[in-house]
């Protein structure tokens, strides 16, 4: 056991929107953005409706056990996940990611043990069903400058390409050198030296970036049964091509979509914004977007353009060249798998509650929203420093300067300059009062005097805070060294982290006790504190 664990209320971090804490709580702001909740009855009655009868399993199953024999280390497990998906009591619980260079930040790893997780919850409250987690590899994004980065003890290492397109599609070739330079960071020893070993076999032997993230993701997973999808495909694409046409030539989600966030603005602000067109056009090097430019279908940056029946045809033909934007593709996603949950991040889930309607007017279930674990990973060095400092666990998520203000204030209590000038309001206020009595054209200064007072004790309480910030030096380095790797440039450890940093230290046990620890319960959802043991 490498960790012990603790738990916060969401609430008590201070990192979460209204909308996400809204959607957590089932406030009545939020509830005409989705159908059914987290709770235990709510996929009960989502089972009970079974909304996947039309569903094309056996086109699914076949694409997926193509593209898992496109590495050698497809699990067992994985592969028997991919047959139970014939059957119509096999539900899919899903995550979806970036392809971000050695899995990118930390809450990559948290997305898919939430995902597997959920699934062992969901098969111990119904045992006649089978869950199955999955992993949608973002494959056909083209935001390079997203992906191509990754930081380990605050240094960042880059990938550094000039190719352009689906990052799914591009080249590994380079990437040596980048593993190289992780090398040197992370040390020699036994579990960097494994760690490394693994990078090297995912990304310079395969040839694509896709190809290199499903063998790591098998690596780090595949005892767990996930199976990833790859929705670059064109079998799965024919499958979406009527849900092209509308977006095309109707332009339903923009609309749909649009009148959804005018009723969330109401009290929230949009997290995407529909474009009249969805889609994008995709070829060896291009991802574009297209767009409507009189009577002809343009691909902006690009000299190309079509008809309307030239674009038809493509559809009919050739639908691996489109690809659905962040709008359009979890529609595509709830078309081809049976998928009853998906688990992501507070923007995330934020964005799927804008697409309801659409999902209503295109008759595809809308899976249940489910928040994946959000973790802090406290080594004990981190809590030596916080039990030196007097602070407790809540108190790492409070505003640096409101830390050090604190600590100066209980390494000198003599401070008390908030009852100072409470007594001395109290005392102008009887000054005032008498002043109104005698003159009430006096009351104005009477009153300003007072608030020259109150000033004058305040900024002589900053110049005390000054002076003990200086005696007090070693103790306020410290807090703000705890808040930089705790929170690196003001992001969540989570959210910048790479777990190679704990892999290098603790080996292939890092994620079985993520595993183990990170259990998923439908009655409650805090915020979990990891503290070596």
């Amino acid at each position: 056991m490498l960790f012990s664990k603790q738990t916060l209320v969401l609430e008590k971090t201070d990192l979460f929107s209204s909308l996400f804490q809204d959607y957590i709580s089932e406030s009545e702001k939020v509830k005409p953005f989705y159908s059914d909740h987290i709770h235990n009855k709510d996929f009960a009655s989502y089972l009970e409706n079974n909304p996947f009868q039309d569903l094309d399993r056996i086109q699914l199953v076949k694409s997926l056990q193509i593209q898992s024999a496109l590495v050698d280390n497809t699990s067992d497990s994985s592969l028997a996940n991919i047959i139970l998906l014939k059957n119509l009591t096999t539900y899919t619980v899903t995550t979806g990611h970036q392809l971000c260079l050695f899995t990118g930040p930390l809450y990559f790893i948290y997305k898919i043990i939430s995902t597997i997780n959920l699934c062992k919850t969901l098969k111990e409250n119904f045992p006649d069903k089978n869950f199955i987690p999955v992993y949608w590899m973002a494959s056909e994004d083209h935001d390079f400058e997203e992906i191509n980065h990754v930081n380990v003890f605050g240094k960042k290492i880059a990938w550094n390409s000039t190719q352009k397109g689906s990052v799914g599609e591009l080249s590994t070739e380079g990437l040596q050198e980048v593993i190289v330079e992780l090398k040197t960071i992370l040390g020699d020893n036994e579990n960097s030296n494994e760690l490394i070993q693994l990078f090297e076999k995912a990304y310079t032997q395969h040839l694509n970036l896709a190809d290199a993230t499903r063998y790591l993701v098998n690596e780090l997973f595949g005892e767990y049964g996930i199976v990833i999808l790859d929705g670059n495909d064109l079998e799965l694409k024919q499958l979406f091509k009527e849900e092209f046409k509308k977006d095309i030539f109707e332009n339903s989600p923009f609309k749909l979509v649009n009148k959804t966030i005018d009723d969330l603005k109401k009290h929230y602000s949009a997290q995407v914004t529909p474009r009249e067109i969805n889609v994008f056009y995709k070829d060896k090097g291009v991802r574009e977007r297209i767009e409507k430019q009189g009577e002809r279908f343009v691909v902006l940056n690009t000299d190309i353009s079509f008809s309307k029946k030239e674009l038809e045809d493509i559809i009919e033909n050739s639908p691996q060249k489109l690809s659905p934007n962040v709008v359009l593709r979890p529609l595509y996603q709830q078309k081809i798998l049976p998928n009853i949950a998906y688990v992501g991040g507070p923007g995330e889930l934020a964005y799927w509650l804008e697409y309801k309607s659409m999902f209503d007017a295109f008759t595809i279930s809308m899976p249940i929203l489910m928040p994946r674990n959000f973790v802090m990973v406290l080594d004990k060095v981190n809590q030596n420093k916080l039990h030196k400092l007097n602070l407790n666990t809540e108190d790492i998520f409070k505003d640096g300067e409101e830390l050090v203000k604190h600590l100066i204030k209980t390494q000198h209590n003599d401070i008390n300059l908030e009852e100072a000038k409470k007594q001395l309001a109290k005392i102008y206020s009887e000054i005032t009062e008498t002043v109104l009595n005698i003159d009430k054209t006096l009351g104005g200064t009477a009153e300003a005097e007072k608030q020259k007072a109150i000033n004058g004790l305040g900024s002589i309480e900053q110049k005390i805070i000054k002076a003990l910030k200086q005696k007090s030096e070693t103790d306020v380095n410290q807090i703000w060294s705890l808040k930089e790797k705790l929170f690196p440039k003001n992001n969540p450890q989570e959210r910048t982290d790479n777990f190679s940093m704990y892999y290098s230290k603790y080996g292939k046990e890092f994620i079985a006790s993520l595993v183990s620890e990170l259990s998923y319960d439908l009655q409650k959802f805090e915020y979990t504190l990891l503290k070596e043991i």
